[in-house]
């Protein structure tokens, strides 16, 4: 058996367990427990029994303290097995992602995790699993997500054009309105009716849920509206889309304008949202966002969540019924405004 190796002269026991009391390490101050005792003349074996491990890991320690002193006993994640890909193979990946593929070039309009492994290999000669190649995928920070639709006449240049002078539009409103506080708004509806939408849900896999599909044709509106920095909202069921029905529905929400404020409502260029027959109430000033450009009204997403979570799945009986079960959700929603300011804030809208 190889000799006990010698423990460096310039510590000592007391000095040890000085360091193991003001250490904030677990692992060190175990370590250097252990290490106390043979400074004060006990065994290797004790040394292991007081730190819970063999004698080769004593030894161990004993190594990593002669050469770093009490900073080699620092408890440190293991390295772990060397990385399939290195870091220009992972970067190449990046692009690929980054870039899609091209359906003349490639034959397909999404990549799988096959394809981008048969890339690795046939580039760069290295063949990796799916399984891996997918938490390389997500450590990138990618994941596998539902495309967002976009118009194909959608002008590119729009959305920006859009996002930059807002804060000063605001501004210049504020001063229209004799510099009362601004509320950023906004409005948008959803037809629901008996041909309802089926979500997502969790199942076994390699099996396929069925869910209850309706072919009747009844269905309502949500004129809904909201205001993501205070967490509220105003909404109204409607028959269909109407001039006067917006007309109400702007009544509404200039009742649930904070008092002494103005409201800026952001609404898309819907007929019934521009015609000059609306009635417009004096703390509301009308905002039209960029043509075929969704995405840049939240209530669209609020449509998402409510449709996911309390309209989907169902089978409504009658008319009736889609009116009940529209304003509970709704008002399910008014009463979660954190909900509305998780789903509805956004940084061009409302950080200046």
């Amino acid at each position: 058996m190889a000799a006990p190796v010698p423990l460096r002269p310039d510590f000592d026991a007391e000095a040890l367990r000085a360091l193991a009391k003001s250490s904030r390490d677990p692992d060190q101050t175990r370590r250097l427990l252990a290490l106390s005792a043979i400074y004060a003349g006990g065994s290797r074996s004790e040394a292991a029994a007081l730190g819970g491990v063999g004698l080769q890991t004593v030894r161990d320690w004993v190594l990593a303290f002669n050469a770093d002193g009490p900073d080699g006993l620092i408890g440190g994640k293991a390295p772990g097995a060397r990385p399939r890909l290195n870091a220009e193979q992972r970067e190449a990946l990046r692009a690929l992602v980054e870039a899609g593929p091209t359906p003349a070039a490639h034959g397909l309009v999404r990549w799988r995790l096959v394809d981008l492994a048969q890339f690795l290999v046939e580039e760069h000669g290295v063949s990796v699993s799916e399984q891996t190649l997918s938490r390389v995928l997500r450590g990138l920070g990618y994941a596998k997500l539902s495309a967002r639709p976009r118009h194909h006449a959608q002008d590119q240049d729009a959305i920006p054009a859009f996002k930059k002078p807002f804060p000063a539009r605001l501004a210049e409103v504020a001063q229209a309105v004799g510099g009362k506080p601004i509320e950023v708004w906004f409005a948008d509806e959803a037809r629901v009716g008996q041909k309802n939408s089926i979500t997502r849900r969790w199942a076994r896999r390699g099996t396929r849920p069925a869910a209850s599909k309706d072919q009747r044709t009844a269905s309502a509106y949500i004129f809904g509206a909201i205001c993501p920095a205070r967490g509220t909202g105003a909404g109204l069921v409607m028959p269909r889309c109407t001039t006067e029905a917006m007309n109400l529905h702007l009544a509404e929400i200039a009742r649930a304008v904070t008092a002494g404020a103005h409201a800026v409502l952001l609404l898309d260029q819907a007929g019934w949202h521009m015609t000059k027959k609306l009635i417009v109430p004096a703390n509301i000033t009308l905002l039209p966002l960029p043509a075929r450009s969704p995405e840049l009204n939240p209530v669209e997403n609020l449509w998402q969540f409510i449709r996911e979570n309390w309209l989907g799945n169902r089978i409504f009986a009658s008319y009736e019924a889609i009116l009940d079960h529209c304003c509970d959700a709704w008002n399910k929603l008014i009463d979660q405004p954190w909900r509305i300011m998780s789903i509805g804030l956004r940084a061009w809208a409302h950080e200046f």
